[in-house]
């Protein structure tokens, strides 16, 4: 069999990736952005940075407890990138990895947030009500995301987000306003397709209890959520 290796220049990056194909879930382009990564080619830190900031940063922003620190995490979010790059192997897309971070260093953030208040908050479901993460809930109406929203509308179902529950707000973020795929999302959280179903439909009830009364649910409007920093 004829030897499929192949070389190729990414644009703006000085390197070059060698190889049979990517890897599976990573685009050729992506594999070489992450070979001049791995070997410390400036552009190609910009161009990373160029890239992914203002998604990661609009990911945390929703995911914190307090907003305010969402600058420092998505610091420590690159910090962890850029230390850990020359570990990744591709067994998923660069995006889902990254998100994979991101979410994770909010989490944390989270925790150490309540352990310096002495309030820590767990994330499993109260006792006795009767419902688990992996119960598959019936959702028989439309995000509640899936709204026209004027500036008002906006910080209502911002300030509505953060008093939903942490496992259930990752998981409502990454699919109505990341717009990720339920297996991209099972990839980031590192979860079942059944849980991250459930905690997506869970959210969504929790988010609309939160705007009853307050928003006007319109099934057929498109999502115009944005986050604090576009």
């Amino acid at each position: 069999m004829a030897d499929s290796t192949f070389t190729f220049e990414f644009p703006g990056c000085g390197s070059t990736w060698n190889g049979a194909r990517a890897a599976d879930g990573i685009t050729h382009a992506d594999a070489n952005l992450i070979a001049g990564l791995k070997v410390g080619d400036d552009r190609c830190y910009e161009a990373l940075i160029a890239r992914f900031e203002n998604p990661v940063y609009n990911l945390v922003y929703r995911l914190m407890t307090d907003p305010g620190d969402a600058c420092d995490v998505v610091q420590e979010v690159f910090l962890k990138v850029f230390r850990s790059i020359g570990s990744f192997r591709g067994e998923s897309s660069l995006k889902t990895w990254i998100y994979r971070i991101a979410v994770n260093e909010a989490h944390n953030h989270r925790r150490w947030f309540f352990r310096r208040r002495g309030n820590e908050v767990g994330l499993e479901d109260d006792p006795g009500d009767g419902k688990t993460y992996e119960q598959v809930l019936h959702d028989a109406g439309p995000s509640p995301l899936e709204i026209a929203v004027n500036h008002e509308a906006q910080a209502l179902v911002e300030e509505a987000l953060k008093q939903v529950k942490p496992a259930f707000r990752e998981a409502v973020v990454l699919r109505d306003i990341e717009g990720m795929r339920y297996e991209e999302i099972a990839e980031v959280l590192d979860l079942s397709l059944g849980t991250v179903k459930s905690r997506i439909l869970r959210g969504r009830e929790s988010l609309r209890e939160h705007l009853a009364g307050r928003l006007k649910l319109e099934p057929r409007m498109e999502l115009a959520v944005q986050g604090a920093k576009s």
